[in-house]
């Protein structure tokens, strides 16, 4: 393959017109969420903002010394702008479930939340890394084209495919292949995924435990099952996600893992939002198919 050969595959790769449906479904969940975690924080203002907060500014201030991590929420001690803050950042959420001012809410909840983020970061976990990494990628996408307030507005014309919409779905899913690529090799340093305990031991654990899967400890080749097609899964998402044979099953199996850290160990939220990531995998026009949304002539 010639040089030229391989730049023109790598444009089409990524700048190939795209239809906006599984970019919306996305967008909708992601707003949604992201509303929901803004809300979460406004419940316990005082413990996460003002003088009073668990984590005072010069303590977020000396964390992020070494590191280029600004947000103005760490040069403040008032209640009253985290407030403003938060509920611009609630209101950008919903905007952005709704399809409201698309091209300005999305940009405004990433950023918002984003700043949030640098304000409460020992308080973070995964659920908020992935709604900014989706968000992030949103911004440059025409997601509120479709089933969205804004096309209602526009009279619900029929969206048009744009190479921004599949700029923004193969940079979701390269993230997505890094942080599964990533996640199986640090369980590679783990024993127990090498003898097939990691399943019981999270089984076993009262912290996340949600609904008691302890009975596999009477069934350690099943358990053991679990974890080392775990492991492979993480370990090789990244290159079978990409063959239309095989992508089926990745997801499926994405849908059981997710949907079982979701049920049994009480990440609800960030199991969902998981879930909700692989959606970029999905052909939009599926997408479109199995929501029964939108305009019918494509």
């Amino acid at each position: 393959m010639t040089s030229k050969t391989t730049a023109s595959s790598l444009l089409d790769f990524f700048f190939r017109p795209g239809m906006p449906y599984a970019l919306a479904a996305i967008r909708i969940a992601t707003g949604a969420m992201l509303a929901y975690i803004h809300l979460i924080w406004m419940l316990r203002m005082e413990a996460f903002f003002g003088p009073n907060a668990l984590l005072s500014s010069e303590f977020i201030r000396g964390l992020h010394a070494e590191q280029w991590k600004w947000t103005y929420l760490a040069n403040t001690e008032s209640t009253m702008l985290a407030w403003v803050h938060e509920v611009v950042a609630l209101t950008a959420g919903g905007c952005m479930c709704l399809g409201l001012a698309s091209r300005w809410s999305i940009p405004i909840a990433w950023l918002a939340t984003l700043l949030t983020a640098h304000r409460l970061a020992p308080f973070l976990f995964g659920l908020d890394q992935i709604v900014l990494m989706l968000t992030m990628y949103l911004c440059i996408a025409d997601s509120g084209s479709v089933w969205s307030l804004d096309a209602h507005l526009a009279g619900n014309k029929p969206p048009i495919a744009s190479w921004n919409n599949n700029l923004a779905t193969r940079l979701i899913q390269l993230h997505l292949c890094v942080i599964y690529l990533f996640g199986g090799l640090g369980k590679l340093r783990g024993w127990m995924w090498w003898d097939g305990s990691a399943t019981w031991f999270t089984a076993a654990s009262y912290e996340y435990q949600s609904s008691s899967l302890l009975w596999i400890g009477s069934v350690p080749t099943l358990g053991a099952i679990a974890t080392h097609a775990t492991l492979f899964w993480e370990c090789s998402y990244s290159t079978l996600i990409w063959n239309r044979w095989t992508r089926p099953w990745m997801l499926a199996i994405a849908v059981l893992v997710h949907g079982g850290i979701a049920i049994f160990l009480g990440m609800i939220t960030f199991g969902v939002m998981m879930i909700v990531a692989n959606i970029a995998f999905i052909d939009p026009l599926a997408v479109r198919r199995c929501c029964s949304l939108g305009d019918r002539k494509v």
